[in-house]
């Protein structure tokens, strides 16, 4: 079971006002008026796509009017977040969903800056050089690197130093092409942190992607473009798949661009933010002078001339001049007046379970705990039960707490045939991203031609906390000029901290 978030004080009694009888009936018979009041927005899902659409919508008004227009912002669930939340094992807190951010992930960076937020190294990370990897093929590691922690620093650089040269022998300068066509699909990304001045609106994912020069890597399969850069083989069966089924539960075959983000976060340098990434939803949210309507699920969507009508299965409806989506379509069952059209896309479940317990090293052909690697990953083969098993913290020799990956339940027997121990179970079902396929189809960001929004859109070309933040500055942008005519003014660079130190830095 997912711990509940905590809210701020702000947050927890706007929802007491929010829940009172009273407030209820005034949202429904006195709604934002289109001529008098300011223009209500309202934007269904409090994820890291609909909290950085209100926060980029204030961020960029803020010169021209003090008080533009209203937000409000819907969640089915009790807690803000979406698929970035957090899970109890036994008293300890652990990610439960979108775990990791990469030095480059500017926007995140911006956020937890903003939000006097702290970041740590993610749990089994490669930032650490004691961390130690093994690839299993169901019968056998086919690649295992050494792991040996110790408390002097110049030790364990020698090990790291020593995978590194295992790592060389195995897959060669192949690996140096790779690095070499991640950092490349990198730089054309950060063209999205461009001033605002000098980086248009995009009314659509396609020429969004066209213009930063990632569009064609959405056209072609991960391993087509990977062979045409030269790598071998065996990298890409082994590392490369490893890699993809760790972060988007499917193999090289998904499509380019979703498999170069995949790779990169691979890398060295990643974070989290301490206590939970959810928090940067929860402050994005408070400091955007948001009314936030928990537990209040759309279930319709309605234009009717000079305004939109929102119906949630609570029996409320609200009126707003802007709507936008920041939630993905795929199973919801939203009714939308009249009907919109976007392209069939399948989600792509990921299962994660937590145990804290001890592995059984005979599974795994090994004589002591001591020897399975703190990331356990494997190879394509649909008889592979499961896709991962990462160490999140050792709490003795004898007691751990594991995250499994995996693209079915983990039945207690077969949780049983590769644990001695069991202390506790946790099992979450996510539907966590969309299953890649090669050349993508995307839906539209502008949903109804009018000012129905889509942020998820996006997410064909790839989904990380990252890419929904950057979808939703444009969303905000483009809600901004087509909505309000607003020629945006804003010329801070998005890469940059607060002091105007270009936090830009090579890989």
């Amino acid at each position: 079971m997912v711990s509940p978030l905590s809210l701020s004080f702000f947050t927890f009694f706007l929802f007491l006002f929010l829940s009172h009888p009273q407030a209820q009936a005034q949202s429904q018979s006195d709604p934002q008026s289109p001529t008098n009041d300011p223009p209500t927005i309202c934007i269904i899902g409090s994820g890291i796509g609909g909290s950085s659409v209100a926060h980029f919508l204030r961020l960029y008004s803020s010169s021209s009017n003090s008080n533009p227009f209203s937000i409000h912002i819907f969640e089915r669930n009790g807690v803000v977040g979406g698929r970035m939340a957090t899970v109890n094992v036994t008293g300890h807190t652990f990610e439960a969903g979108a775990s990791i951010l990469h030095p480059k992930n500017y926007h995140a960076v911006n956020y937890t800056e903003l939000l006097g937020l702290k970041n740590k190294n993610p749990p089994s990370s490669s930032t650490s050089d004691s961390f130690s990897l093994g690839i299993w093929d169901g019968q056998r590691f086919v690649f295992k690197t050494l792991s040996f922690s110790s408390k002097i620093p110049f030790v364990d650089k020698i090990v790291s130093l020593a995978n590194s040269l295992l790592m060389f022998l195995r897959y060669g300068f192949s690996l140096l092409k790779m690095q070499t066509f991640v950092e490349s699909t990198l730089n054309n990304f950060l063209k999205y942190y461009e001033r605002s001045e000098s980086r248009p609106v995009f009314e659509t994912v396609d020429e969004m992607l066209k213009w930063a020069g990632l569009y064609n890597l959405t056209t072609r399969t991960l391993q087509e473009e990977l062979i045409d850069v030269g790598l071998s083989p065996l990298l890409i069966k082994e590392l490369v798949t490893v890699i993809t089924r760790i972060n988007y539960g499917q193999s090289a075959s998904i499509s380019g661009l979703a498999g170069a983000v995949s790779l990169a976060g691979s890398g060295g340098g990643l974070w989290a933010i301490e206590g939970g990434n959810w928090q940067m939803a929860a402050g994005l949210i408070n400091r955007s002078d948001v009314a936030l309507h928990l537990h209040e699920e759309i279930d319709s969507v309605s234009f009717l001339g000079e305004y939109y009508e929102l119906n949630s299965t609570k029996g409320n409806s609200y009126k707003c001049e802007v709507a936008v989506v920041a939630t993905p379509l795929d199973e919801l069952n939203i009714q939308f007046t009249p009907p919109i059209s976007i392209p069939k896309r399948k989600l792509q479940h990921t299962h994660a379970t937590f145990v804290r317990g001890l592995l059984n090293p005979g599974y795994f052909g090994l004589n002591a705990v001591s020897e399975i690697p703190e990331l356990v990953a494997t190879l394509e083969d649909p008889d592979l039960p499961f896709t991962s098993i990462s160490v999140l913290k050792k709490h003795d020799e004898k007691d751990f707490t594991y995250k499994i990956f995996s693209r079915e339940p983990m039945a207690d027997i077969l949780l049983d045939s590769f644990f001695s121990v069991r202390q506790e179970t946790i099992r979450i079902d996510w539907g966590a991203y969309p299953h890649y396929n090669a050349p993508e189809e995307f839906a539209p960001f502008i949903l109804d031609d009018r000012n129905l929004y889509y942020v998820n859109a996006f997410e064909n070309a790839a989904s990380t906390m990252e890419t929904s933040a950057v979808a939703a500055e444009n969303i905000a942008r483009l809600i901004l000029s087509r909505f309000y005519s607003q020629v945006l003014l804003i010329s801070s660079n998005l890469g940059s901290n607060s002091d105007g130190e270009i936090l830009h830095v090579d890989l």
